[in-house]
């Protein structure tokens, strides 16, 4: 009777055990439009040197751009009216002050995904120096945040065009609306158009070796890029004129050390604009090391949409050019871009 009772009690511990396990947390979807950000603050800090450092940080000026406009589209709204359907935003950044002093991000606090940055200080100084602290980081999560859900819409229709993979060995997740145009043994040309221009990638190969030095690395960007739209991106007829795409003359494009599809690289942010026509518009550059075929892939976005705000549209560019992947193990022919 002994051993009967103890098997009753450990079967019966046992149920218990496996009924106990918590259940996993329903969240409902974010929510937002793309490059929105929710800033919830108190009307008073807003209006002060808080707001003034929030929005130093999360409205600067995008990178690379005609004109200025911002990283994000800020909504601020006080705490008392972060309730309810507004949780759901996908983009959170809360500033309070508070007897704790911390910075941090949390991740799918009210819905998925969801990154929520939360900022708090004793005092106004307190808040801005742990503002100052994590800015970047914030900032970098809920960019990266804002990729993946517009990688995530694309995948709704997406072009099944295969020029990238028999001209380059690469793929690209393009939403169906674009249309290859142009299509070489080493150049692809792929675009869509817009209500007052059109959105461009364009993507080709160069040697593995082709930037010969970190001290010209610039100008040998440059004069890539102007040998590639003289050759393929041709401008308006001019009389008398030759007109091709070349990089804006009077900045050097910024250059950083990037990181895409696991393989080192570099992103260039600048303006384009036409040979012997007032012509131009923005563009963003990937040049990927693709060592086991000693080249490297060149992915750039760039977008002709005069007398409007482009930051949107190249952002969509950004996310597709992230989506690259290297479908080939040998290299598809010699790279044919010297």
């Amino acid at each position: 009777m002994k051993k009967i009772g103890f098997l009753f009690i450990t079967t019966f511990l046992f149920l218990i055990s496996c009924n106990s396990t918590p259940k996993k947390k329903y969240l409902p979807a974010s929510i937002g439009a793309i490059n929105s950000l929710a800033i919830v603050i108190d009307n008073d800090l807003w209006e002060g040197a808080v707001g003034d450092r929030v929005r130093q940080h999360f409205a600067a000026p995008v990178l690379g751009l005609s004109w200025e406009e911002p990283l994000f589209t800020i909504h601020q709204m006080p705490a008392k009216v972060f309730s309810g359907s507004v949780l759901n935003n996908r983009s959170v950044l809360v500033i309070a002050k508070d007897t704790l002093s911390l910075a941090h991000i949390k991740t799918d606090m009210f819905a998925t995904p969801q990154k929520v940055g939360v900022i708090k200080g004793t005092t106004e100084q307190e808040i801005i120096k742990n503002l100052d602290a994590k800015a970047n980081e914030m900032i970098k999560a809920f960019k990266d945040l804002e990729i993946g859900e517009a990688q995530k819409r694309f995948l709704i229709s997406l072009n099944q065009e295969k020029a990238l993979e028999e001209s380059l060995g690469i793929n690209l997740s393009i939403p169906s609306i674009y249309k290859v145009g142009r299509q070489e043994d080493s150049f692809v040309w792929i675009d869509r158009q817009i209500q007052k221009g059109s959105m461009n990638i364009i993507a080709y190969e160069v040697p593995g070796n082709h930037f010969k030095s970190d001290s010209t690395l610039v100008a040998d960007i440059v004069n890539m890029r102007d040998s590639i739209g003289k050759e393929f991106i041709p401008g308006p007829t001019v009389p008398g004129k030759t007109t091709y795409m070349i990089t804006e003359k009077a900045f050097s494009p910024y250059v950083f050390p990037a990181e895409i599809s696991g393989k080192k690289a570099a992103e260039v942010r600048g303006i384009w604009e036409i040979a012997n026509y007032p012509m131009a518009g923005p563009f963003l550059t990937y040049i990927i090391n693709d060592d086991k075929n000693d080249r490297k892939i060149v992915v750039e976005g760039f977008v002709f949409a005069p007398a409007t705000e482009k930051r949107d549209y190249m952002f969509e560019l950004e996310a597709i050019l992230k989506t690259i992947k290297f479908v080939d193990t040998q290299k598809p022919q010699e790279a044919g871009i010297n």
